[in-house]
């Protein structure tokens, strides 16, 4: 498998994670958002939404967004599963995950920050106040969705929502965002970072992080 990221996406790395905790060999080809790389041609062929991750598997198919390769994941590799089978339980773990993924994320990405700047003119302390608002409203609710009891989000192994989590927090915290209001929220990102195969997707440890 080839995956297409950029090392400070907050999408590539959930991808990442749980290619790790999966066992699954993947190569990466480096995507520079910064530089544009995500408009060239070729790219543009895998993965018509310009972004990434891009998923691409040993016969050749292309998969795109990041949720959407997490599911097919977790069909095609199930051990260990990133989601319960219990009804309730699952849809808890997706109603987490997708606070972040559908709520935070898409107000807090490249594209938008690129557009603050050019259309309204936003001083880069426009943009960190955007940043930094946009996270704490989606993490008070999130908070309130995370129980107490548990080392990871919902229970004592990394899912779907602990993949999420991990990654926003990253971003969070490059925006220079105080977290000690979330106490859930950094107990897990601790417990992720203890993870070895979590770990070793932090943006740092990747191949085209400066």
């Amino acid at each position: 498998m080839i995956l297409h990221s950029y090392w400070r996406s907050t999408t590539s790395y959930r991808v990442r994670a749980a290619l790790n905790l999966k066992g699954v060999a993947y190569s990466q080809v480096a995507v520079d958002l910064v530089a544009g790389d995500q408009c060239r041609a070729d790219y543009a062929a895998l993965n018509p939404g310009l972004g990434v991750p891009t998923l691409v598997l040993d016969d050749g198919t292309a998969l795109t967004q990041s949720m959407a390769i997490l599911d097919y994941l977790d069909a095609a590799y199930p051990d260990p599963p990133l989601l319960p089978q219990d009804p309730i339980n699952r849809a808890r773990v997706r109603a987490a995950a997708h606070s972040i993924a559908l709520d935070i994320h898409p107000l807090n990405n490249l594209r938008v920050i690129n557009q603050l700047k050019s259309r309204f003119n936003a001083t880069p302390e426009d943009t960190t106040a955007w940043m930094q608002h946009w996270i704490t409203e989606g993490f008070a609710a999130l908070e309130a969705m995370l129980p107490d009891n548990t080392t990871f989000a919902f229970t004592d192994q990394p899912g779907l929502a602990d993949l999420c989590i991990v990654a926003q927090t990253y971003n969070a915290r490059r925006w220079g965002m105080p977290l000690t209001s979330f106490p859930n929220i950094t107990r897990i990102e601790a417990a992720c970072l203890a993870t070895p195969e979590i770990a070793a997707a932090r943006p740092e440890a990747q191949p085209d992080a400066p």
